[in-house]
Order: structure tokens, then C-alpha cells, then sequence
């Protein structure tokens, strides 16, 4: 049940965005750049990064949306379907990332050196870490605020969705809540 008054039953991510186009805009800009810009992981691995997020807040909404652009970006169902359980479903190189992702999701204030330089040693540079840094802290954030607004997912709507991310990208979204 939707926790903001204007916001229906059964409403999206892309309804609360219509509700706040101001602050919305360079959001999805930012997951734009971050998620589709330039950078070591593939996309789909930087999808896969926000699904791990969103799986260890138990954040259906993201979990069930990005899961699924994952897997039309290339990434296997099986290691998404593992990934809360056994990060051996990943390569051995993304291991590390997801053991990082997670204490940054669970206990950022536990982060060491040693961490990142695990991420180093995997074969990925700074700009990679960089990344998955990033890309954590924007699944906290969005996984916060999909479940303070009270959104929940409607599974019905993860193809769509999906699939226009997996196709599209996020830029599109923005003419979706500000025509």
C-alpha cells in the first residue's frame, strides 16, 4: 500500500516520479551515466551489481525489475537465481565485487582497504571500483525509496519495464513522467 497520499494502489516507480519530476530528472540522469555510460563492468554486470543490492535489502520491486534486465543483458538466470545464497554462480572476478557491494549495502562502516584491494586484485581498475561503489550506494538509495513510498511490485510489470531498460536505457523514462 502506497505510504504518500497521491500515490494510487498498485503505482510504479514511474508514478512517483510524475509526482516529483524536479528531483526525478537527475536521478535517472544519473543511473543513465552509470548504469549505460562508459565503464569496466558490462552492463548487464552493472545490473547484476544492482540486483544484489536490492536482493540483500529485500527490495522486490528493484530485485524483481533488475533481475530480469540482467538476464536480457546476458547475465545467466541461474547465477542471478543463486546470487543471494552462492556467489560462485559469478565468475571468479565478480566475486569480489559482490562481497563488496554487500558490506558497503550491510556494514559500510566495516569497509577496509583490504576489501577494495580484493576488488584491485580481481583484475579491475579504480574506475571499477568507482563503479560499484556508485552503483551500491544509488540501490540503497532507490531501494530506500521505493519501500518508504510503499511501492510494491506488480509482477505483471517487470517485462515491460525490463525490457525498455534493457533496449532503451533510462533516459527514455524521463519523457515518460514529464510529458
Amino acid at each position: 500500500m502506497p505510504n504518500l497520499p497521491s500515490l494510487k494502489r498498485g503505482g510504479t516507480l514511474l508514478d512517483l516520479f510524475r509526482l516529483f519530476p524536479e528531483a526525478s530528472k537527475p536521478l535517472i540522469e544519473f543511473h543513465e551515466a552509470l548504469l549505460r555510460g562508459a565503464s569496466p563492468f558490462s552492463e548487464g554486470e552493472r545490473e547484476l551489481i544492482a540486483t544484489y543490492v536490492s536482493s540483500l535489502n529485500q527490495c522486490r520491486y528493484c530485485q524483481g525489475v533488475h533481475a530480469a534486465t540482467a538476464e536480457l543483458l546476458g547475465v545467466s538466470a541461474s547465477a542471478i537465481q543463486q546470487l543471494g545464497w552462492n556467489l560462485d554462480a559469478v565468475s571468479e572476478k565478480m566475486q569480489p565485487v559482490l562481497r563488496f557491494a554487500r558490506k558497503l549495502t550491510q556494514q559500510p562502516s566495516s569497509l577496509t582497504k583490504a576489501d577494495a584491494d580484493a576488488v584491485l586484485a580481481a583484475g579491475w581498475d579504480e574506475t571499477a571500483l568507482y563503479h560499484v561503489i556508485a552503483v551500491t550506494a544509488l540501490f540503497n538509495f532507490m531501494n530506500r525509496l521505493v519501500e518508504g513510498a510503499g511501492i510494491e511490485l506488480d509482477p505483471a510489470y517487470v517485462k515491460p519495464a525490463s525490457e525498455r531498460l534493457a533496449k532503451r536505457g533510462y533516459l527514455p523514462l524521463i519523457a515518460m513522467f514529464t510529458k
